[in-house]
């Protein structure tokens, strides 16, 4: 009989209710035992839910309180000393100090969970001296048991993919610390054989990147040594993300189960089931439901492969199982009743996408016929969604292909408008601006929330705008800030925003999923062709620039980002959805640029996360990324400013298609990483103007004047003062007001300080 597996379910509950717990306990309304009670209710609950859907290895210790890579780090003690760890369990108090940073120690680093829009605390290995301070796997498991009834399957990450995400040490002491790491490890994994375990999930998502020879003799280090030590517990090495490179080795590593990527890696794995079979004595789990996407599975063409997978795997040798954890999904679709039906009924978020692992391994264990009435519903719900109007706009699709037919470019090199824009705006050297966003306060998400229920008309809703927009430019002005914002108080989300004035979105009610922490988004979905229909921006844009003689920034989010932060269709490829995007804002910057608006930012921080994972592949996606871009901004006038925003990625190996880009400035992320990415301007050349920016706005701290200081100069050791500008790391809308004005303000004392070494007239 085939069984069915979960890789992992979403934390945050289809009311966030994890989300308020977290935020609850960190503004001190929940004290540390109630908030301990209530996250196990909502952890039991979880489990629970997964059991009535009928789901035979249930996933245990995929819950969180913010990370599972900082999980796994507080688990062996791998906390940095500047938040003085003593040993020991770690408290919530530095455990929540490592990922959001204390008044006196900054945050780790924060990154992209490889090509998703989940971001991971980056372990620090440098002066670390790993042991095991809790078992919180066998912890997990003995809680489902006991409390449940529950048989649970440990999900661990694996020792190969947590050394590889970390940081901290020279490549050369690799070795040193994998020898540190796995016997802790083995540790781990024997106290869960003696106590009965049946499965644990090692997850080797690094396993589907490119591994040089040393990395693949490492793996095989590592699971011959827990194959030797825990011969009595079943590990499934589960891979993820993509189909994985040397395959054969892979198979042949001492483990009882494999897990393949059928969804996102289904041409590699298919192929090489295909070429080289698949081992008999091997448990195949097969990642049939995609985790990733939120669409109702196609379940005849799932049914098929399944069935050519068991001519290389008997059906009591196959697990049917999502092709990740359902973290990047929202939690249930049922209660999405104001959508359009043709949408709705094509929709499967992380409990649907339960509901259609059970149907695939019923349709395995006991025929086609006997899911042939939910065969038929898939079939119907996905036709209608293919024939909507929605999707087949002649005149999108007709203008798209005109404007992909020529080379988008501007009209004049950067030097000649960089010239032209110095000589119109006249800066100091080292301007200083923000990125966007300034606090969304209680007071704003309330009248937004009234305005939405129609307790407030529009005209007083933009009155209100209004009055926000003006304290803050008067702000601005008084901090001293040369390149102001108008602060985007109007907006809930830099995608949501702009999807809710363009046709082709549509939105959920509770659609919400996990980015970092406790931070939740709702990604708008992409269901239909993409078309400017107004003016978005221009409004409040205008009515800033109107009070204040310093030039004011308009501010869009660029096409790829969109892109990569919405749930997109999947009956066209992403190339043509991210011109469709391009051409739709193009006409938004021309808009700017015609109320008068000469600088005008495109923010693309999630191009990076775009890149897919292998390495043959990358060239295409960036060279249609930056089309994208340069689709959208190169018919502006020489005079025009365009500046671009990045962050929370790693940059060092896409620089060159950063300037390709050709925005004349870009801001991008610097302090959260201490200062890494400047390393990468050490070794190349940037011409255009950039801003990296000096402070963690994702920490409440208030960063000290010495600190951004050393940023700025360390910088300038490598880049044209002249071209440099000085900026926090990312948007500062979940600030508190009084944080972000007093940062500001040492932002701008740090800008005279260095200004004062840097004497150049522009």
């Amino acid at each position: 009989m085939t069984i069915s597996s979960s890789l992992g379910y979403p934390r945050i509950g289809a009311d966030r209710e994890w989300k308020k717990a977290l935020e609850a306990f960190w503004s001190g309304k929940l004290d540390e035992p109630s908030f301990q009670s209530r996250l196990e209710e909502i952890r039991l609950g979880h489990l629970l839910k997964q059991r009535e859907k009928g789901i035979d290895l249930i996933p245990v210790n995929d819950f969180s309180y913010y990370d599972h890579m900082l999980d796994t780090a507080a688990m062996f003690g791998i906390i940095p000393k500047r938040f003085r760890y003593e040993g020991g369990t770690v408290p919530l108090s530095v455990y929540y100090g490592v990922a959001r940073g204390t008044k006196d120690a900054a945050a780790s680093e924060m990154t992209k969970w490889f090509n998703t829009n989940y971001h991971y605390i980056v372990p620090e290995l440098e002066g670390a001296v790993p042991v095991i301070t809790e078992n919180k796997p066998l912890a997990a498991y003995r809680e489902a048991k006991e409390k449940l009834g529950i048989e649970g399957k440990p999900v661990i990450v694996g020792p190969l993919t947590f050394l590889k995400l970390s940081k901290g040490y020279a490549e050369s002491e690799t070795d040193a610390w994998l020898g540190r790491l796995l016997p802790l490890y083995v540790h781990i994994l024997r106290e869960l054989e003696q106590e009965g375990v049946k499965w644990v999930q090692l997850d080797e998502p690094v396993l589907v990147t490119k591994l040089d020879a040393a990395d693949n003799k490492r793996l095989k280090t590592v699971y011959e040594t827990i194959a030797a030590s825990v011969p009595g517990l079943n590990i499934m090495l589960q891979t993820y993300f993509e189909s994985v490179e040397n395959y054969q080795d892979i198979v042949s590593l001492p483990v009882q189960g494999i897990g393949l990527d059928f969804v996102h890696g289904l041409k590699g794995n298919i192929a090489s089931i295909r070429a080289f079979g698949f081992p008999k004595n091997k448990i195949l789990g097969a990642g049939i439901i995609d985790g990733r996407g939120i669409w109702k599975a196609p379940l005849r063409d799932k049914l098929g492969l399944l069935q050519e997978l068991t001519h290389a795997v008997a059906p009591e040798r196959l697990i049917v199982q999502t092709s990740c954890s359902l973290l990047h999904v929202p939690v249930t679709a049922k209660r999405e009743t104001k959508l359009p039906p043709e949408l709705q009924h094509a929709l499967a978020f992380a409990d649907e996408k339960l509901d259609e692992l059970k149907l695939l391994s019923r349709a395995l264990s006991s025929g086609t016929e006997s899911i042939r009435d939910e065969l038929a519903q898939c079939d119907h719900d996905l036709e209608a969604l293919k024939m909507s109007d929605a999707r087949n706009r002649q005149d999108v699709q007709q203008a798209v292909t005109e404007l992909r037919s020529k080379e988008p470019q501007r009209k004049h090199p950067f030097e000649q408008r960089h010239i032209a824009q110095q000589k119109k705006w006249r800066l100091p050297i080292l301007p200083t601006t923000t990125i966007g966003s300034f606090p969304q306060s209680a007071e704003v998400r309330k009248a937004r929330q009234q305005w939405r229920k129609g307790e407030w008309s529009e005209e007083r809703y933009e009155a209100f705008i209004r009055e926000q927009i003006d304290i803050w430019i008067k702000l601005q002005e008084e901090i001293g800030l040369d390149v102001l914002v108008h602060g985007e108080f109007e907006r809930t989300d830099m995608v949501e925003f702009f999807g809710e004035k363009l046709a082709g979105f549509a939105f959920t009610q509770f659609g919400w999923v996990q980015s970092y922490g406790s931070r939740c988004v709702k990604p708008p979905i992409i269901f239909g062709d993409v078309a400017f229909e107004q003016p978005m921006t221009v409004k409040e844009t205008i009515y800033a620039q109107s009070q204040t003689i310093r030039p004011v920034k308009g501010m869009l989010t660029g096409p790829i980002t969109i892109m990569n932060w919405s749930f997109v269709r999947e009956d066209i490829p992403r190339e043509h959805i991210a011109y469709q995007l391009a051409y739709a804002l193009r006409q938004e910057v021309e808009s700017l640029e015609r109320a008068g608006i000469g600088m005008i930012q495109v923010d693309e921080p999630a191009v990076r996360e775009g890149l897919p994972l292998k390495v043959e592949e990358q060239a295409e996606y960036l060279s249609w990324a930056v089309a994208a871009f340069r689709m959208t901004t190169c018919t502006v006038q020489e005079t025009t400013q365009i500046h671009t925003h990045m962050c929370y990625c790693e940059f060092h190996d896409m620089i060159d298609s950063i300037e390709a880009m050709d925005a004349d400035v870009i801001s991008i992320e610097t302090s959260r990483s201490h200062g890494e990415l400047i390393h990468s301007f050490e070794e190349n050349t940037y011409k255009l103007g950039i801003g990296l920016g000096v402070y963690d706005i994702h920490s409440p701290r208030v960063p000290k004047v010495e600190e951004m200081t050393n940023m700025i100069e360390r910088a300038l050791r490598v880049l044209d003062p002249k071209l440099f500008w000085i900026n926090p790391d990312c948007g500062l809308k979940t600030r508190g007001i009084e944080e972000t004005v007093e940062s500001l303000r040492n932002m701008v004392e740090a800008t005279r300080i260095a200004r004062g070494k840097y004497t150049l007239t522009v």
